[in-house]
Formats: C-alpha cells, structure tokens, sequence
C-alpha cells in the first residue's frame, strides 16, 4: 500500500477535533472514567500500548470531530505525537506528526507505570470545582485487559479545590506526573530517532463550506482531487462526512492539500467544502471510529 508522504504539518487552530472512541459510564465515586475489558495484552507492532487524549472542554459539540490523540505508544516502541505547530492562522491544512522510537523495552516500563499512576478501575480523582475543563484520559493495553481513566481538569484544578479529597488529590498529581513524563519523552527523543509519521491511510473529513467573517481575507479555491464528497455522514445533524484514501487517492488529495489551509474552500461537484485531513493510526480502521465521542 502506498505511504504518506512528506512532514505533516500541523494546524495553529484545529477546525474538528477527533471523537474516535465511545464514552463508556461512569464507575466509581468520582471518577468520570474508569473500564477495563478483556482484550489480550498486544502483541503486534501496530497494537496500541498507552494513549493519552483530550476532550469537552469549552468546545462545541460540532468541533469534536477529527482531534488527534496527544499520546499513542505502541508495542513496537514507536510513540506518535503531535509535531511543533506553526504560530499562523489559518494552518496547514496536514497536521505534523511525528514517531519518536523509544524501543518495546520502554513500552513496557511505560505500561507498568500507567498503572502505577492511577490507569486501573477504582481510582477515584474526584471532580474538582472546575467548569468548562477539558478530560484528560490516559489508556493502557495490560495482560489483564484494556483499562481507561478519565479525569475532568486534571491541569486546571487548584491544589486547595474544596471539592477534592487529599487522596484525590495524590491520585491527580500521580496521573499528571505520568502524563507530563510522556510528553516529556515525545519531545525530548533522539532526533536520529525521530522523523515525520507516514500513515498508510488517511480520513477525510469533509462539512459544507461556510463563508468566513469579514475580516478574514478570501482564500483560494482548490478542486478536489479525491473520491465523491462528502462521503459517509458521520454525523448528519452536523454534516460532516468521512471517507478514507489510500495508495493513488492518497498521493494525489496530498499534493493538493500540501497547497492548502484549514479555511481553504473545497469544490467538488458544484459543492463547496471545509476538510480536515487526518492521518489514521496503526490502531485506526476507517470512518466509524469518528462516530463516538472521546
């Protein structure tokens, strides 16, 4: 199958954000997330190990469509992350990804230590006296199964939060310890060792095209080059539709959108479209992942 090509640059202000996973209940007091399933430990190189992500926040429902996870190690001792951003506005349309090797040895310190940090069923973090805040989840692949944690504010509460219990709070300050610790070893990597993500897919994600505001100049036009748009709605109250290119369709959407921006109008069959373009993961299979919410 033929590979992405080229940096992917990243966007200054996202126009969707991703909702890939479903958003299991609640369990535990406290905690807004807390699963485990019983899937078998990875054991191919694409398998998921840990992940770390984002969601709500003060976000609109209809932006949280085609968000990129923070975080994703994988069993093969490859981390994928989010490269520098470009301080522009509008963005490149292609986000910049990069793998960071750090070899399957770490993988597994790392799995150990996210349960370590809290990622197991009953932690309690509590909810801190915080509105509007994103959710940080952290998920870790163990033998025992898939276990997830979310965490409402887990940056932006205050250490004397009345809303929170002192164990609470030691189980909040353990997570983001081990959150920081990843995000530490994505930036500071080998640069021998790190190099741009070339995904084997990518997911479109295609809404109807809406004029900007004034003060915004006019951007240029680009033909689609791709497959019929919009394709599946993944949402049709939103409108936003999805479809996957590979291979040929793959080389030709990235030439185009290597000459685009997130506000660059779209024209396909006398429609118009804003697109974001999202790489898809090893773990990632198609269009219907988007249809949940992180």
């Amino acid at each position: 199958m033929t590979r992405l090509r080229g940096t992917l640059m990243a966007a200054a202000v996202p126009l969707f954000l991703l909702a890939a996973c479903a958003q299991p209940s609640a369990t535990g007091a406290g905690a807004p997330d807390s699963r485990e399933s019983a899937s078998p430990y990875p054991q191919g190189g694409d398998e998921l190990v840990v992940r770390v992500e984002s969601s709500g926040g003060f976000v609109p429902p209809d932006r949280t469509v085609g968000t990129l996870p923070a975080i994703s190690v994988y069993a093969d001792g490859r981390m994928i992350t989010e490269g520098p951003v470009p301080a522009i506005y509008p963005g490149p349309a292609l986000p910049n990804l990069q793998v960071v090797k750090i070899g399957p040895d770490k993988v597994q310190q790392l799995r150990k230590e996210a349960t370590d940090a809290g990622v197991r069923p009953g932690t309690d973090f509590g909810r801190p006296n915080v509105a509007d805040a994103p959710t940080t989840r952290v998920t870790v692949n163990t033998a025992q199964g898939t276990q997830s944690v979310a965490v409402e504010a887990l940056n932006e509460a205050q250490a004397d939060d009345p809303m929170l219990t002192a164990p609470q709070e030691a189980a909040r300050a353990a997570l983001a310890a081990y959150v920081d610790k990843l995000t530490d070893l994505a930036a500071g990597g080998d640069p021998s060792e790190t190099g741009p993500y070339a995904a084997e897919s990518l997911a479109v994600l295609a809404r109807p095209y809406v004029k900007q505001g004034a003060e915004q100049p006019a951007q240029p036009e680009i033909a689609w080059p791709g497959p019929a748009l919009p394709g599946d709605y993944l949402n049709p109250a939103f409108k936003i539709g999805c479809v996957v290119v590979s291979g040929a369709d793959a080389d030709k959407v990235l030439t185009a959108a290597k000459k685009a921006n997130q506000l660059t109008p779209w024209t396909a069959d006398g429609a118009k479209y804003l697109i974001t373009f999202r790489p898809l993961l090893p773990d990632e299979k198609g269009c219907a992942q988007f249809k949940g919410n992180r």
